[in-house]
């Protein structure tokens, strides 16, 4: 099971992974924008209505709104014209607007994997792993028929709870407490709250909340493999589900702002977003400024040599057993034939023959197989790109295939170069254990952070591939066996290491119900496991052990990290203070909501942010014997009396690397005792070293990664 890291902007709600797509408009065309405002000090909301109206005031017409926030945002989305967004910028309490942008979505095993055993064969909830929570997943909505959702045993959901559902009275329940749906194309303009029931059409959705906070389902299984229980990370939790995302899986920043606003409005205690793709600054980041508001198969070839790929649809290959012609798409000399996309097979004899194709992130798999199975191929072997390396997933496809490796794929063509090349596919079912796992992923993001760089990025890793949970239809080609019960299917991506995450956020608030969101992050971090399961380094891609830009703080652990003796904490105010260190008093008061001049405000640099990683930049030609001094602060959540023990893990011969005080004894619950780290440069060192410090007591060992860069 290998996995990848999933990062979080800030530390108020977890877990996010952004993708942006600006659009380009003309003066006069109609576009969306999110618009952020703020309103005098004698100006007082008795209502959302009220707040709405004010709204109002700043457009040209009715039938602009397209969404109003009242939670995490002071704002609103309209559909303007540049020149009339140009007159709105001058009337007072604008602050700021950016163009909508689009986003895109990017188990019966990993409950186990991660040392959360679910008993098996069982419906009912066998323990209390996120009892009380309500977990809010924004993303593509939800088929709530599946028996993952069912609510056999749940309790009702906490007093706190002001959703609502828009299905039908039967298919919310203890369970799935609220369904809304946000896409305005799909509830039309004007900021209406149009009770369009939130149907997946995707799948995304039904799959990631499944993951996060499903019930137990016995018998789970996609096309025959990976039998077994399927159950989310927190099986007690209740979810809700906020669709932002059209049947094509692209999500509107403004309808995902709606979604959120309205989560925490609704008394959502943890938010799981998967979406995907780089970067912006923050106060440019509707998404940002929301959470802030919310705080295995064998190959045979001819000549003998056996490989071993992942496939998820194992059907037999023309006569079991026999060996077939083998063929590369590549020698068609089309361009970019070896990727068999549409018509690169044309003209080309592969009638009865296994065709080998090279993975592209540009074509999907199953298109791939349909281009060999028109043009009458019986099999195809996908090989991996340099890029992807070791990386292999199970995928269903039209026909039999098997993805392989990068070195496999290399080793399959140079056997083409024989004469009369043939191979088999054979098919041995599910594999469980294989290593090492876990492992980082090749489409797995790399830090450092771009917008914060003196934060580390990124913050942990989780299961993300192969991940089986709920879907709403059937899986497979039309030709596969239709399988009695509920409906699975195994997918792969950051989008599945997120609510696997959220899961178990939500399990630690159900324990620690007074505890942060930063809190709840630093038990995450801290906690985490930095070997696979074998005790060796993790590795990526190439089978090379990563660093820190590929782990974070490593692993998550949840057992560990529900009781993690230590955690390091943040305020809301402290953020304000790190904003400041970053963007101008205008820009920082469009995240907070609120007038903030940064010219009172006590300024935070990024190493002295609380976070439970450090991240230390020197100028390389800097020649200063001063050191460098991070300063943090940490609360003790676990056993008192109790004393701890700094140890630093670092390359001696790069840098030198003090702590102060060397230990910290702690005489009562929730006592806070502040520490230094002084680091000093050596030398001919590398440009980038890392380690850790760790704080060692009788019982707990907190484990705070320390990357230090020389640019």
């Amino acid at each position: 099971m290998e996995s990848m890291r999933i990062s979080s902007l800030l530390s108020l709600l977890p877990f996010l992974v952004l993708a942006i797509a600006a659009e380009a408009t003309g003066d006069d065309e109609l576009s969306t924008f999110i618009v952020h405002v703020q309103a005098g000090e004698d100006r007082v909301f008795g209502t959302a209505d009220d707040r709405k109206a004010w709204y109002h005031s700043f457009l040209p017409g009715h039938g602009r709104l397209v969404h109003a926030y009242h939670h995490v945002a002071s704002g609103f989305a309209a559909r303007l014209t540049r020149s009339e967004l140009e007159a709105m910028s001058a009337m007072p309490g604008f602050l700021s607007a950016t163009p909508d942008r689009t986003y895109t979505t990017l188990t019966t095993h990993t409950p186990e994997f991660l040392g959360l055993n679910v008993e098996q064969g069982r419906r009912r909830y066998t323990s209390e792993f996120g009892a009380g929570v309500i977990v809010g997943v924004i993303d593509t909505g939800i088929f709530p028929d599946h028996p993952s959702f069912s609510d056999d045993g749940m309790p009702a959901p906490p007093d706190k709870w002001k959703g609502r559902c828009d299905f039908n009275r039967t298919s919310c329940n203890n369970k799935l407490i609220g369904a809304r749906n946000f896409v305005a194309a799909l509830n039309g303009p004007n900021g209406t709250d149009a009770r369009v029931p939130p149907v997946d059409d995707f799948g995304h959705g039904t799959h990631t909340a499944s993951t996060a906070a499903g019930a137990v389902v016995p018998g789970a299984n996609v096309l025959g493999q990976a039998l077994g229980t399927a159950a989310g990370m927190a099986a007690r939790a209740h979810v809700a589900m906020y669709k932002v995302c059209d049947l094509n899986g692209g999500c509107e920043a403004s309808d995902i702002l709606a979604g959120v606003d309205a989560a925490v409005g609704d008394g959502c205690d943890v938010i799981s977003m998967s979406l995907g793709g780089p970067s912006v600054p923050f106060h440019l980041d509707p998404i940002a400024i929301g959470t802030f508001g919310a705080i295995e198969k064998g190959i045979f070839l001819g000549n003998g040599a056996h490989f071993h790929g992942e496939s998820l649809y194992q059907p037999n290959a023309g006569v079991p057993g026999a060996f077939y012609p083998l063929v590369s798409a590549g020698a068609s000399g089309k361009p970019l034939a070896e990727f068999c996309g549409n018509g690169s097979l044309d003209g080309v004899d592969v009638k009865g023959k296994i065709v080998l194709c090279e993975l592209t992130r540009n074509i999907s798999a199953l298109n791939q197989g349909q281009v060999v199975q028109s043009a009458g191929g019986v099999g195809m072997i996908l090989a991996n790109q340099f890029a992807q390396g070791y990386d292999t997933l199970a995928q269903a496809n039209v026909l039999p295939a098997s993805s392989v490796d990068y070195l496999t794929g290399v080793a399959i063509k140079s056997y083409l170069g024989g004469q009369l090349p043939v191979a088999r596919i054979g098919f041995r079912g599910t594999l469980l254990g294989t290593s090492p796992a876990p492992s980082i992923m090749f489409f797995s993001s790399r830090g450092p952070s771009r917008q914060g760089p003196g934060v580390l990025k990124p913050d942990i890793t989780g299961p993300g591939v192969n991940v089986l949970a709920a879907w709403p239809f059937q899986v497979g080609p039309p030709s596969a066996p239709v399988l009695p019960g509920p409906t699975f299917n195994i997918i792969s991506g950051t989008s599945m290491s997120t609510p696997h995450l959220a899961g178990i956020a939500a399990l630690i608030k159900s324990k620690h119900p007074d505890w942060s969101p930063a809190a709840i992050k630093s038990a995450m971090m801290t906690t985490a496991d930095i070997t696979d399961r074998s005790g060796n380094p993790i590795l990526n891609e190439q089978r090379v052990a990563v660093n820190l830009f590929a782990t974070g703080a490593g692993h998550v652990n949840p057992m560990k990290a529900a009781d993690p003796g230590l955690v390091y904490d943040i305020s809301p105010e402290d953020y304000i203070g790190y904003l400041c260190s970053m963007y101008t008093s205008k820009q920082v008061s469009v995240i907070a909501r609120r007038p903030i001049d940064c010219s009172t405000t006590i300024v935070i640099s990024d190493r002295l942010l609380n976070y439970p990683s450090f991240s230390v930049a020197f100028p390389a030609s800097s020649n200063s014997t001063a050191p460098m001094v991070v300063r943090r602060k940490v609360k003790n959540v676990g056993e008192v009396p109790s004393v701890y023990y700094a140890a630093v893990d670092m390359p001696s011969s790069a840098v030198s690397v003090d702590v102060f005080p060397g230990q910290l004894e702690f005489v009562e619950a929730n006592q806070e005792l502040t520490f230094s780290v002084y680091v000093w440069p050596r030398e001919g060192g590398a440009r980038v070293v890392q380690g850790a410090l760790r704080w060692v007591s009788e019982k707990h060992t907190i484990r705070s990664p320390i990357s230090i860069s020389f640019y």
